[in-house]
């Protein structure tokens, strides 16, 4: 029978905290590929904190993802109740691409079907944005043809445009095929 994990001492959480904030501004800036050094030398602590807290740079770019995640989740949450569904549903969806192209990790996530994109927190911003997409068609501001599961992909591909090119009439192109 596995004992439940003790709670970490206070500093040991500042330190996981402090960990995690330089690592969201390292993946942030620099993607997936930053040195873990890099990272421990902006929070200011050894390589042997972070290792403790994470066990591989891997499973703190996870970490570091399903937080940006499950905060993009609760913005979602948050428009469900929006007194005009077209405008929640295509405000989050340019919002959830601001942010992405902002952060390098987590644009790779969005875009990528990996591991850490099957975590509990992922379905629920996928479900989230699922319910906007119907609220959204309900009101006849999304075409009737577009499912829940065409979001993700629809998605990257707004990613990838608005990473390929700076004219922003192309990215338009595909939201407005999303459009009646």
């Amino acid at each position: 029978m596995n004992s439940p994990r003790p709670a970490l001492r206070a500093d040991a959480r500042r330190n996981r905290a402090r960990v995690l904030a330089a690592a969201q501004e390292a993946f942030a800036d620099e993607g997936p590929g930053v040195p873990l050094d890099e990272i421990a030398r902006r929070a200011g602590v050894g390589a042997g904190t972070v290792y403790r807290h994470f066990p591989s740079k891997e499973s703190l770019f996870e970490a570091v993802v399903l937080d940006s995640i499950e905060r993009l989740a609760g913005q979602a949450e948050a428009l469900l109740d929006a007194p005009d569904p077209g405008e929640a549903f295509f405000g989050y969806f340019e919002t959830v691409a601001e942010q992405a192209l902002l952060n390098k990790a987590l644009c790779e996530a969005l875009e990528s079907t990996g591991e850490a994109m099957a975590r509990p927190e992922v379905p629920e911003f996928h479900s989230r944005l699922g319910e906007l997409l119907r609220r959204a068609q309900e009101s006849g501001a999304v075409r009737a043809d577009i499912a829940a599961e065409d979001l993700p992909a629809l998605l990257a591909g707004h990613l990838a445009i608005r990473r390929q090119t700076s004219r922003g009439a192309v990215a338009r192109i595909l939201v407005d095929g999303l459009r009646p």
